[in-house]
């Protein structure tokens, strides 16, 4: 693999609808997101004490759709078509961002909240075959670098996000421009998930196990048997764990302690993002375009 050839992913049709469509979709995940903690910290749609209750409400109804549903949705993703199931998924965030956007439009903060739920079944659904597509797609010196910017694209993506979330939230007509916004870039990240090429299943004949509870064990289970690859699970929740708290928090934090207004929020958020993008392209040149585990104590 040459030393650019990375970037060189970008004019291949078998990796660049699909960096698309997982760029849109984080894109507009964080759009809905950061502008429903904007609403709650700023526009008075709930009470000023109880704003952080509901910031950090909104911060776990998001992830729990992770816990519970990500062992049955890799099933999925072993189970079906991979490019297929990907438009599917597709589909479902256009439906939830149509009546999301009618929550926004009337201000219904529960509506909102649910949506948001709903929102992270459809991440989580998307997780698993976002990353098992990308070795059925790669040659395996290639693979280092694909992830390299699909990460890369991930945090741009949550960066430009929130950076628009705080933009619209400044206009006149805030709820039109994000109700409108967020349909948007759903409809936009389907259409570009109909030009994923075939990827076919792993497990066609699988039986699902339908029990998330009991199929995390037995995930965990499995995951222990390769050092590696539990300890990289480990390494990548706890990443997210803090990426999530730290990003949560930025609303309040600003309003309460430091006196500022949203386009603080987006400047917090901005440093943090373009932080995890610059990590994740030195990543790739750290690890001499291969797997190399070394770094993860590093980071």
């Amino acid at each position: 693999m040459s030393e650019h050839s990375q970037f060189g992913l970008l004019r291949q049709r078998r990796f660049l609808p699909y960096f698309i469509t997982q760029a849109l979709g984080a894109f507009n995940d964080n759009l809905y997101k950061n502008a429903l903690l904007l609403f709650i910290a700023f526009s008075g749609i709930v009470a000023e004490q109880d704003s952080a209750l509901y910031t950090n409400l909104a911060a776990g109804l998001f992830i729990l759709p992770f816990f519970l549903f990500s062992p049955i949705s890799g099933q999925i993703a072993d189970k079906m078509e991979k490019s297929r199931l990907i438009r599917a998924v597709k589909l479902l965030e256009v439906v939830i961002m149509l009546i999301a956007a009618v929550g926004i439009v009337t201000g219904h903060v529960l509506l909102m909240m649910v949506l948001l739920f709903l929102m992270g079944l459809q991440s989580s659904l998307f997780g698993p075959v976002k990353f098992a597509l990308l070795p059925q797609q790669l040659h395996k010196d290639e693979l280092v670098g694909g992830n390299a910017l699909v990460e890369m694209g991930t945090f741009l993506a949550i960066l430009t996000g929130t950076i628009c979330a705080g933009i619209l939230f400044d206009l006149s007509n805030a709820r039109y421009w994000i109700a409108a916004g967020i349909v948007f870039f759903a409809v936009s990240g389907y259409i570009s998930s109909r030009f994923i090429p075939l990827a076919e299943a792993n497990a066609p004949e699988l039986k699902i196990n339908w029990n998330p509870l009991t199929e995390l064990v037995n995930t965990l289970r499995n995951a222990r048997k390769n050092r590696a690859v539990f300890l990289s699970i480990m390494a990548i929740s706890w990443f997210w764990f803090l990426g999530a708290g730290y990003l949560t928090q930025f609303p309040n934090l600003v309003r309460d302690n430091l006196g500022g207004n949203p386009q603080v929020v987006t400047l917090l958020l901005t440093l943090f993002s373009v932080g995890v993008a610059a990590g994740s392209l030195l990543c790739e040149r750290l690890s001499g375009h291969k797997v190399e585990l070394g770094i993860v104590p590093i980071g």
